[in-house]
């Protein structure tokens, strides 16, 4: 399986749902067992990684807050992002952390290429961001066993006043999406094929195939 990678494309799920899988298959995965990435939106929510400081959720209102054990601070989900999650045996790929940040940098990168957007990454402050220095991508990865967890969060379609409620990931800089940037706006569904094929690509798989039942109650016999 070191050279096959299955995909997920969940839907819409709540985050603590998706955090229990995530953390489920990494502990029970085997050697032989499968990458994943899943492709998924959730419903609105502010999620505070290892580093986060109250002092960055400025007015969360009525956006429930929910402790993760990713890396990173405070960032926003909602509908119309991407949210992606890399589930892979790094020592089978051959990979280091900085190897798997850097990889998924430059998906994102490729993808906005993609549509004719200009973006970069910062060695100092993970992420990709466009040429005005907004952010439009956002990353959180957490390790155990070897293994990645959580990913990325690509804002494509979204309603962004709620990420005037946090200081995003404590930078201080404007955050942006796909939308205001290309005419017509692509799909979740369109933008998430090419993205899924840069990652793929990236990381060194040969190939990728899209899981038949998409859902997380069978992810324990993968």
């Amino acid at each position: 399986m070191a050279n096959s990678l299955q995909v997920r494309q969940l839907g819409c799920i709540d985050y603590a749902t998706s955090l229990a899988a995530m953390r489920h298959y990494t502990d029970n995965r085997g050697d032989n067992d499968a990458d994943n990435l899943w492709l998924l939106e959730h419903p609105a929510v502010f999620t505070q990684g290892q580093a986060g400081s109250d002092d960055y959720l400025l007015a969360p209102g009525d956006i429930p807050v929910i402790q993760s054990d990713r890396g990173g601070h405070v960032t926003y989900h909602g509908p119309g992002q991407i949210t992606a999650y890399l589930l892979l045996d790094l020592r089978r790929l051959g990979l280091g952390v900085r190897d798997l940040v850097t990889a998924v940098e430059h998906s994102i990168i490729a993808t906005c290429a993609d549509y004719q957007v200009t973006a970069r990454a910062r060695r100092d402050a993970p992420g990709v961001y466009t040429a005005n220095g907004a952010k439009i991508a956002s990353l959180g990865l957490r390790v155990r066993r070897g293994c990645s967890y959580h990913g990325l969060n690509f804002n494509i379609d979204m309603d962004m006043q709620p990420w005037q409620r946090i200081n995003p990931c404590g930078l201080g800089v404007a955050m942006t999406q796909l939308k205001e940037h290309v005419e017509p706006v692509p799909t979740i569904d369109e933008v998430s094929q090419k993205l899924t094929e840069h990652l793929a690509a990236l990381l060194g798989y040969q190939q990728y195939t899209y899981a038949p039942d998409n859902t997380l109650g069978h992810l324990e016999s993968d």
